[in-house]
């Protein structure tokens, strides 16, 4: 039995092979691969996409949704989260897709359960699927010609899960990675390069990804407003110019704080391309994993 936890948990030829998946299912037809399953969705921190794109995802394919409300369950009464997945399992399900603050929770649990588990993101360490639909995304964009292709991710890149998983995703597809952020918000580790401004870097890149300022994940005040560290880090047409850069976000977008209104009017922009991605890589994931 297989699961998704991180990246690293398929490998470059599986990938491909999901896309070629993903490919087939963007017309967004639905079917009946996974008639008869039951999907589990289980999250304990707010989502909108990531969610919905995980429910859409297993209903086009067929499959039946039960999605528990974790706030109101039993975890309020004093269950532990290694309960509640244990009387989950219990009951049969197909998988379980779980969205958890605690940084590798999900890989802690696959050897208590009889399905596979889906990360749907944990904490400030990874994000699995999102990765995936900005490979697919990127690759789709280019022709699959991405060898040597640069990527500056720009943002809170300390706090986020996105990034954390594109760096380690987008590599072992020829893909170089740099970020871009100021020193309270740049990644701890040295793996990769790191700028203090998107302008050092904007002539070299041909993607931009552009991170939510997650303050709530910070127990710091770095700036006196949210103009300040936008005034930096913005991305708007004066940033890109008349240069061909494919623009992401991994949703959701704080309007003229990460993009502005502009920007996300450009056509380079392609942000809504991915949420239509996310769905169609996640219809792959189930029918890899599940059927």
């Amino acid at each position: 039995m297989q699961h998704l936890i991180r990246t690293a948990d398929f490998s470059v030829e599986e990938i491909i092979e999901l896309f070629k998946d993903a490919k087939e299912f963007k017309n967004m037809k639905s079917n009946k691969i996974l008639d008869g399953k039951i999907i589990v969705t289980l999250f304990f921190e707010n989502s909108t996409r990531t969610r919905s794109a995980f429910e859409i995802a297993a209903k086009r394919l067929g499959a039946e949704v039960v999605s528990l409300d974790v706030g109101t369950s039993s975890r309020s009464k004093g269950e532990t989260i290694f309960d509640t997945v244990a009387n989950i399992n219990a009951m049969k399900p197909d998988a379980i897709i779980m969205r958890h603050s605690d940084c590798g929770l999900p890989g802690t649990l696959v050897e208590h359960v009889d399905c596979p588990i889906i990360n749907a993101g944990d904490g400030k360490h990874a994000h699995p699927t999102q990765a995936l639909l900005d490979l697919y995304t990127i690759r789709e964009h280019f022709n699959d010609d991405i060898e040597g292709k640069k990527i500056a991710i720009v943002g809170d890149v300390r706090t986020s899960r996105v990034a954390g998983s594109n760096r380690r995703l987008l590599p072992r597809f020829g893909m170089e990675v740099v970020f871009v952020a100021p020193d309270c918000f740049k990644a701890e580790h040295n793996e990769h390069k790191q700028y203090d401004n998107i302008r050092e870097i904007i002539d070299e890149v041909d993607v931009v990804m552009s991170l939510r300022t997650q303050l709530e994940r910070h127990n710091e005040i770095f700036f006196e407003s949210i103009q300040e560290y936008a005034n930096d880090y913005c991305i708007t047409s004066e940033t890109f110019g008349n240069r061909d850069i494919l623009l992401l976000h991994p949703g959701p977008v704080n309007r003229n704080v990460d993009i502005s209104d502009e920007m996300l009017k450009d056509p380079r922009n392609k942000i809504l391309e991915q949420v239509t991605n996310g769905v169609a890589v996640r219809m792959a994931i189930l029918k890899k994993l599940v059927k």
